[in-house]
This record gives C-alpha cells, sequence and structure tokens, in this order.
C-alpha cells in the first residue's frame, strides 16, 4: 500500500490506539477514568479534592526501589548516597519547571494525608495520567507550556518574536517590564542549586573507582553551569565498566507540551545488573544491518546508527524530577543530542526491578481481564523486557534529519516530533525482535510471545491516557492494528491477537511513520493525531473493567539512602 492510501485509510478509519524513554503521562482532556464527585469543603482547612473521586487516589501502588549492595565498596556505596542528594535537587528544580509553588509550602496545605500524597506523586494540582485534570481547589488548568513561558504566551507570540534561544533546550522565556519576551538560561535561572548539584557531583567523581565515570561526572558537573551538555554526553557514552551510573539533568522535554522544546530535570541512580547486561550486549551491533533492512524506501534509511551503542541491564534506586512524577519510566534510551546519536549511537538502560514491578503487579492481572485464556501463556515477563529494551534501541533506526531541508525531524515536527519519535520506536521495536528471531539470535519464547504480550502492554500504558507523547502513539497504533485486523475481540469482551495480520500491520505501521519523520511533514502529523488520538468509548469500556478490579494504574516508589540502608 502507497504512503498516501495507508495514510487515507488511517484518517477515514474512525478507530482508536495508545511507553519508555519515559512511559506516558495521561494529558489527555477527555479521558473516562474519573467521575465527578467533588467533596465538599470546609472553610480554612486547605485545598480540597475536587472533580475526582475518592479512589482515583489509589491508582498507585507502592513498591520499594532496592538491590544488593553487598559487592559493592564502602566508596561505592558513598558515591551512591552523593548521587542521591544531587538528584533530590533536580526534584525541586523540576518542581519549579512544573508547577512554580514551593513544594513543602505547597504539601503543607493539604490536610488529607491521601490527598497530599497524591498531589506529591503529580509533583502539583494537576492528574497526570487523567490528562492534567485539576484535582485540587483554588487551582486553575496547567498551562501547556508549564513554567518554561509566560502562563499569557501563545505559539504565534514565540513564533513571532525576535528572541535569542527561541526554541532552546536549557532555558526559559520570560516577558519584561513592556510585555516583551527575552530568554534566560537554565545556568543562570537556577544558578544557586545548580552550584550545589555540580559540586556534589564532583566530590561523588573522587569516589568513583572507574576513571571514565569520574570523566563523566566532572564533565556533568561543568554542564550544569554552563548549559553545554555535549561533551559529557559524549563521555557518557564512552562508558563501559561503571559498575554505578546516573542519568541527571535537564533530559527529555515532554512536560513542554506548548512546543516540546525545553527540557526539564530529572535523575536515576543506577546499579548494573552485570548477569542481565551481557545477556543484552549482542543485539546493538545490528543496528546497521537492521537499518538497511526497514520497509520503506532507501531515501528514509539513509543515515546510518552508530554502532557503539550499548544494551545493559540495571536496579534503579532513586528517581527523582521529570522521571519520578506521574507514570514511572522502565527503560531509558539517550543521549537526545542527533550529533551524538549519529556519531555513537546511543545506551539504551533497561530497568528490571521497576519492569518486573510494573510486570507482576499490572501486566499480569491485565491479561487476566482483557486477553482470550487460551493466548495468556504467551504473556512472559522475558517477552515484556525484550520488547521494552528494542523499543529503546529501535530509536537509532530511521531519521534523525529530514530529507526535504526543514532541519531536524525534531525541529520540524515541534510539539508532536516526540509522539511520533515513540510511536516510531513502539514499532521498529516489535519489528526488531521478529527479525532477530528470524535470525535465531533471540532463542527465548516464540514470536506469539512477543505479540501477545506486546498485545497486553497496549493496554497497560493506554491506562495512562491518549495526550502524552507515548499515549498519542499508543492510540495512533491501536486503531492502525484495528484498522487493520491484527487483533479480534469476542463476545465476551476478551482479545486475541491475529498472528499473520499483526506482522503486516506492523511493517505498514512502520512505513508510514518513518515516511512521515522524513519529510518532517508537520501537518500530516498533526492530522493523524488529531483525528486518531483519544480514547474511543468501546476501548474507555474495557479500561473500566480493570478499574472495577482494582488493577493499579502504575507504581510509587519508596526509595533513598534510609531504604537501601546507606
Amino acid at each position: 500500500m502507497t504512503l498516501n492510501k495507508i495514510s487515507q485509510a488511517l484518517f477515514l478509519s474512525g478507530v482508536v490506539f495508545l511507553s519508555a524513554c519515559s512511559e506516558p503521562a495521561n494529558t489527555s482532556k477527555t479521558s473516562t477514568d474519573v467521575t465527578a464527585a467533588p467533596v465538599k469543603q470546609q472553610q480554612d482547612s486547605g485545598p480540597q479534592l475536587i472533580n475526582t473521586d475518592a479512589s482515583r487516589l489509589d491508582i498507585y501502588t507502592d513498591f520499594s526501589l532496592t538491590t544488593d549492595l553487598s559487592h559493592l565498596s564502602d566508596n561505592q556505596k558513598a558515591l551512591i548516597a552523593k548521587l542521591i542528594d544531587a538528584s533530590k535537587i533536580m526534584d525541586e528544580l523540576f518542581w519549579r519547571q512544573a508547577f512554580g509553588e514551593d513544594k513543602s509550602a505547597f504539601l503543607a496545605k493539604i490536610n488529607d494525608p491521601k490527598v497530599q500524597k497524591f498531589a506529591d506523586i503529580n509533583y502539583g494540582p494537576w492528574d497526570r495520567l487523567n490528562g492534567d485534570h485539576v484535582f485540587l481547589s483554588g487551582y486553575e488548568e496547567k498551562t501547556a507550556g508549564a513554567q518554561f513561558y509566560p502562563a499569557d504566551i501563545s505559539k504565534e507570540e514565540l513564533n513571532n518574536a525576535d528572541v535569542t534561544d527561541k526554541s532552546g533546550l536549557y532555558s526559559v522565556i520570560k516577558r519584561d517590564e513592556n510585555g516583551k519576551l527575552y530568554s534566560v538560561a537554565y545556568s543562570i535561572e537556577y544558578a544557586q542549586a545548580l552550584e550545589k548539584a555540580a559540586n556534589l557531583l564532583r566530590e561523588a567523581s573522587k569516589l568513583a573507582d572507574d576513571k571514565e565515570f569520574a570523566n563523566y561526572l566532572n564533565l556533568r558537573a561543568d554542564a550544569l553551569q554552563s548549559d553545554d551538555y555535549q561533551a559529557s554526553d559524549f563521555a557518557w557514552m564512552d562508558m563501559k565498566n561503571n559498575p554505578i551510573d546516573v542519568v541527571i539533568g535537564p533530559i527529555e522535554t515532554y512536560e513542554d507540551q506548548l512546543f516540546g522544546y525545553r527540557a526539564a530535570f530529572e535523575s536515576y541512580v543506577l546499579v548494573k545488573d552485570l548477569a542481565w547486561s551481557e545477556r543484552l550486549a549482542k543485539f546493538a551491533a545490528f543496528l546497521p544491518e537492521l537499518q538497511k533492512g526497514l520497509p520503506v524506501d532507501a531515501k528514509y534509511k539513509q543515515e546510518v546508527p552508530g554502532s557503539d551503542a550499548d544494551l545493559n541491564a540495571y536496579d534503579v534506586v532513586y528517581y527523582a524530577g521529570h522521571s519520578n512524577a506521574g507514570s514511572k519510566t522502565i527503560a531509558i534510551n539517550l543521549p537526545n543530542d542527533e550529533q551524538v546519536q549519529l556519531e555513537k549511537g546511543t545506551r539504551r538502560l533497561q530497568l528490571k526491578n521497576a519492569m518486573r514491578a510494573k510486570f507482576d503487579k499490572i501486566l499480569v492481572p491485565i491479561a487476566e481481564q482483557l486477553i482470550v485464556p487460551e493466548q495468556r501463556k504467551h504473556i512472559t515477563f522475558d517477552a515484556f523486557f525484550a520488547n521494552t529494551m528494542f523499543h529503546e534501541v529501535a530509536h537509532g533506526l530511521g531519521i534523525k534529519n529530514t530529507i526535504t531541508d526543514k532541519g531536524t525531524v525534531r525541529q520540524s515536527l515541534q510539539e508532536h516530533a516526540s509522539a511520533l519519535e515513540e510511536g516510531k520506536a513502539d514499532i521498529l521495536g516489535l519489528y526488531m525482535v521478529e527479525q532477530l528471531l528470524k535470525k535465531g539470535e533471540i532463542t527465548e519464547g516464540t514470536l506469539e510471545d512477543y505479540y501477545i504480550t506486546f498485545m497486553a502492554g497496549i493496554f497497560r500504558s493506554v491506562r495512562f491516557g491518549a495526550s502524552s507523547a507515548h499515549g498519542k502513539a499508543n492510540m495512533i497504533r491501536f486503531n492502525f492494528f484495528a484498522q487493520e485486523g491484527a487483533f479480534s475481540k469476542n463476545e465476551q469482551g476478551l482479545y486475541s491477537v491475529n498472528m499473520g495480520k499483526m506482522g503486516q500491520a506492523m511493517e505498514k505501521l512502520s512505513r508510514l511513520i518513518l515516511t512521515l519523520q522524513g519529510d518532517g511533514d508537520y501537518q500530516k502529523v498533526d492530522q493523524l493525531i488529531a483525528t486518531h488520538g483519544d480514547i474511543k468509548a468501546e476501548l474507555a469500556q474495557d479500561l473500566e473493567k480493570l478499574s472495577q478490579a482494582n488493577i493499579p494504574v502504575d507504581v510509587t516508589f519508596k526509595q533513598g539512602k534510609d531504604v537501601l540502608g546507606l
């Protein structure tokens, strides 16, 4: 089928669909997950729960972030403690970027402990897994630009303004007393906090046994104070043997829903799982070969992915900032810098303990509610792990720069770039699994395991909503698969995967997304998301079954030095 025919079929189908560099955070304004049940407010009792059923407060289940530290030296344990302290500063900075109000003062105003915890998880008064729905009295709808821009700014105003660093990753846009827009670099706007974080990273570097890791920590410290992260990104790519790792700084742009330009602060502190990492090491080498075999015209795969990429498994022991807000990430693919990706590739970090928590507590119970009994045996942790891993690997496939002289894909598709990129990674990750199974390079499980676990994973992710980057990608994929007959639904409301049609649908959707990215066609992508980016009534009813069965939507973490015994 030609691109035009595929596009036309998508736009006319009327069917709908809904992962992790970062897991999706629902920003849909039309979620049906919450029923209006305003709580009567009492005078002087602080912010109250509004327009939200109290059962909504129970959508997260607790999980303790621990791992075996017995093989680490005293210096390495002290190093982890320093990294956690630096991560807490990233957390404070993200509160400022996402909400603006002081965290301690904000939470102290909330008298109900359960509501207070829910506000803490969401980094403010907006429910991240329900379209940033306001759940506290006294607060208005969240602005699309969070605190990166003036609240009253429009896209047209910034596009037409003469502003230095207009589309910069590491600056905020402000308005002077005369109403004129100007930018302020993060290193200036957050100077005091970033100096403290940088000093902690430099102290941590002195405790590092691995010289490459120490070098990265020092360069990352410099980057926090200079807004130039590329040198530290290259250094991070060169690390191979460090048993401890940290991803820290302003990284993902999902919080900027106005333009998708500006990066939010976050951090992960990680301990490497050496045994699992050894199993994964060989797969990154297949990227150039798999790039050549992509089901798209040659001009859309002319870039050669870096072959210096690697895959590793970690237990994560601390989340902070953007990575900890609402839904929790279970895999990382970084750095985002296009030049680093082309020269070095990326590193894919699988967060095994967080992944296991979501599989056991959420995915398996979902499959028991929505997948036909005869296919449930194909829901396996190995397949869930692999699908998540190859999602991250697949970010290295395709094209980073448009073939139409519109600059990078990210620049040309603006706020839609992340959604289409996540959709690409989802579908090409499955393509990679299929190809590597055929080659005999993947020896665990069958294709049925990966396809059916992938389908069950859609239902897990779709509960995060439909208008985050991941959410939009999920909804488009669900609709496309439905249109192509990749799955069916029986009279009991249970889904089954059609293996033959699933493979065909996967190839068609891969071709469509890769072409849209290469063309940098903002209008077509905008139309695709506008017509296929929401949750339709039938799917909403299926998701309600999961709520009635008290299956949590996501996990929240008990974490920190005390939990680790440090």
